[in-house]
């Protein structure tokens, strides 16, 4: 058997453990689930376990000893979903949250729920438990009135027991269920626990994994290892596109146990330790071809503008935009444009493989272990039903990064040596080869009427195709190794939020879709809504300006949604903010001009709304930039856990500051050249800025992922301040300190 992340339990312990909603699957006979290391010991058609999506016992257990473990397809990313669903179980069963386990992202054990990716691991992971842990809770009920022999109503659950209401007997939920498997369809109907009676939702418990990761001792898998492994490095081209022309193998002589593998153009090396890796990678001789050419950093705005276009598409549409705007007296236009970005992972993409001719396991950091085991079945040419994917934590990714890449690595290497394979990239390989969010270009129309509101909006956005749905953007290795992929990285809906949430009678905004995009583009948090609202929230403030209207009341006027107005309204309040036009008129001349900015948006039109208001100091001799405090307030409905989310939400902010100001991604002719922290810097401890959050709870309505929607005003707000501070207007990201000076110089 492959050894996994925890094997505390034999598989004869497993067995005797015993479960009721599954048969003979337990986490320890009399173990009280406090943490989230359940054994990933066997796979479901071992244990009889059902996976369908219908099925409560796919989402939950019930073991001897009356604690629970949740299965999940979707993950945590860092995002709180540990705590989250369990708060979720918690509620409907009345179990204390100590008392359940989760097993995430692991395809043998956990259904497929879909990647865990646009913030839906709330939504689309979490509220699907909910509802197999009502119906279990009802079932649950049922039994124990035929075990006491009294009607239903004379018995309550509480304490992970049901009680009789008059007092006395009392059973947990094994006992309960006394072995007996509860096979039973997830209800629809089953009624939820109203949201005067949360316990448990609504509150700040705090995270599980946090102990261990504060600690050191939480295994992660770059930490991860098994038997007889192997470490292994792959070799890219010194091209993007560049053909493997020619090896020398004898150039690894010097470094014992260390050998190359070659697919095709597909390189790497193994070792039986990193450093032998390491120096292998380095020390292979390798000619390769020219490569397919890119057409570089450098006036990449003008690139993406004259790149052509395979189709265009009106995304939003009322009125007629096209005969409204050349009767306007008061018209503006404005280009904004976001540059190539990469993931900035802090630890570099890894994963572990063990690939034999019948079977394989990965253990990866991917979001989407069940989407891509098809992918790797047929990477590796196996049955699906015998290629497991299991979820370990990663670095940091927001998106797919070079995890899944780095997993590709590591199966065609183990599958080429007979042995399991660890690969870890170097950090020049995570920023010059992971899967990047590509440039975006937005080109801004609108006319103000007689009033000083906006009359007619027109939209235009040029943006990758490959960005469009779900397109096959390769994974680097099977790609190179010549071997067909039919489902590649999810880039994300990147057309999104590119037309204004205000009130105008004539509106349009069209997508042109290119047919080419530089580097290979990956969905990066809030994939596409970032840099489309910093252009519609930045147009916004100069169409507000143009108006000599206040930001926030120009906005008002304009919003008829009511959750709209209510966090705009308390955003300002949290900020302090005084009614007058922009830019700031007390500017005063030698010293750091101080201005504030707004930015908000209703995040896919559908779900969070998010308002932020921003203070930023601007030394106008260097043009350096400092945010002095950034007030937030949040909607995404009903609140699971507060402390969890704003945990999301400051990262949301802080994580987009650093992209803001900070990030962009360099390349030649060739490859990409910000390949270190050097090239590619981001935001530093001393530039975090004051955050306060107001977080507005609305538990009568479902809930809504956090984990990218507070991102999204964060640059608007940003320039906008900018502007308050200088009266010079910030339309492209970076925000860099010599853009300044030069946007200064040309006020």
């Amino acid at each position: 058997m492959t050894a996994l992340p925890h094997p505390g339990l034999t598989r004869r312990e497993l067995l005797k453990a015993g479960g009721a909603l599954i048969v003979s699957f337990a986490i320890g006979a009399g173990r009280p689930a406090q943490a989230f290391d359940a054994p990933l010991l066997g796979n479901a058609a071992d244990i009889g376990k059902p996976l369908a999506l219908d099925e409560v016992a796919s989402f939950l257990a019930v073991h001897e000893d009356g604690s629970v473990t949740v299965f999940t397809g979707k993950v945590d990313l860092g995002t709180g979903l540990r705590i989250a669903i369990r708060q979720m179980v918690a509620e409907e069963l009345d179990l204390p949250v100590v008392r359940i386990a989760l097993v995430e992202g692991d395809t043998a054990l956990t259904p497929d729920q879909g990647p865990t990716g646009g913030s839906s691991g709330i939504t689309r992971g979490g509220v699907p438990i909910r509802q197999a842990a009502a119906t279990a809770r009802a079932a649950l009920l049922k039994l124990a009135a035929a075990k006491f022999g009294v009607p239903v109503n004379e018995l309550i659950i509480a304490d992970g027991e049901a009680r009789m209401v008059s007092g006395g007997g009392r059973f947990n939920f094994g006992q309960i269920l006394e072995g007996r498997r509860l096979a039973l369809k997830v209800d629809a109907k089953a009624p939820l626990k109203a949201p005067p009676t949360y316990r448990v939702v609504g509150q700040a418990l705090p995270r599980p994994d946090l102990p261990a990761k504060c600690t050191g001792r939480h295994v992660y898998v770059h930490d991860f290892s098994v038997p007889g492994m192997l470490h292994g490095r792959p070799i890219r081209p010194p091209a993007v596109g560049a053909r493997l022309v020619s090896l020398d193998e004898a150039s690894l002589a010097g470094i014992p146990g260390a050998r190359a593998v070659r697919i095709k153009d597909f390189l790497g090396v193994v070792a039986e330790d990193e450093w032998a890796a390491i120096r292998a990678a380095k020390a292979l001789k390798a000619s390769w071809s020219q490569g397919q050419g890119l057409p570089g950093s450098e006036g990449l705005e003008q690139h993406v503008r004259a790149s052509a276009v395979d189709h265009d598409e009106t995304v939003a549409k009322r009125g007629d935009p096209a005969a409204a705007l050349p009767r306007a007296e008061r018209r503006l236009a404005a280009r904004y444009f976001w540059p190539v970005q990469s993931h900035a992972s802090m630890g570099p993409s890894c994963a572990v493989a063990d690939v034999a001719a019948d079977r394989a396991t990965i253990w990866t950091a991917s979001q989407a272990t069940h989407k891509y085991r098809s992918a790797f079945a047929r990477i590796l040419a196996l049955p699906e039903d015998k290629v497991r994917l299991i979820y370990l934590d990663g670095a940091g990714c927001y998106g797919m990064n070079g995890h899944d890449d780095a997993a590709a690595d590591a199966a065609l290497l183990s599958r080429a040596v007979g042995k399991p394979v660890r690969v870890q990239w170097m950090r020049e390989d995570e920023h010059g080869w992971d899967p990047k969010g590509p440039p975006q270009l937005i080109e801004l129309e609108a006319s103000l009427d007689a009033k000083g509101a906006i009359a007619a909006w027109r939209t235009e956005m040029w943006l990758p195709a490959a960005t469009k749905g779900m397109p096959n953007v390769p994974l680097l290795a099977p790609e190179a190794a010549g071997i067909k992929q039919e489902l590649g990285l999810f880039a994300g809906l990147i057309g999104q939020n590119g037309d204004p949430p205000y009130a105008v009678a004539d509106m349009e905004a069209v997508v042109h879709w290119l047919k080419e995009t530089p580097l290979r583009p990956s969905n990066i948090r809030a994939p596409g809504k970032i840099a489309n609202s910093f252009a519609v929230e930045g147009f916004t403030d100069e169409l507000a300006a143009e108006a000599r209207r206040d930001p926030l009341e120009f906005r008002l006027s304009a919003l008829s949604d009511p959750r709209g107005i209510v966090v705009l309204k308390r955003a300002a309040e949290l900020f302090g903010w005084t009614p007058r036009p922009s830019p700031n008129p007390e500017r005063a001349a030698g010293k750091p001009a101080i201005g504030r900015g707004l930015a908000y948006v209703h995040y896919k039109h559908n779900e969070n709304y998010v308002a932020i208001a921003m203070e930023v100091a601007v030394e106008p001799g260097m043009g350096e930039v400092r945010v002095r405090r950034v007030a937030c307030a949040h909607d995404c409905g009903l609140v699971i856990n507060p402390d969890a989310l704003k945990n999301q939400i400051e990262g949301c902010i802080l994580q987009t500051l650093s992209r803001t100001l900070h990030e962009e991604v360099t390349f030649d002719r060739a490859r990409v050249t910000s390949v270190d922290w050097a090239s590619y810097p981001i935001l530093t401890f001393p530039e975090v800025p004051a955050v306060e959050i107001a977080l507005l709870d609305r538990p009568e309505l479902p809930p809504f992922g956090a984990g990218e929607a507070a991102t999204t005003p964060v640059p608007g707000a940003l320039a906008n301040a900018i502007f308050d501070a200088t009266g010079a207007r910030l339309r492209t990201a970076p925000i860099t300190a010599e853009r300044v000076k030069a946007a200064l110089l040309g006020h």
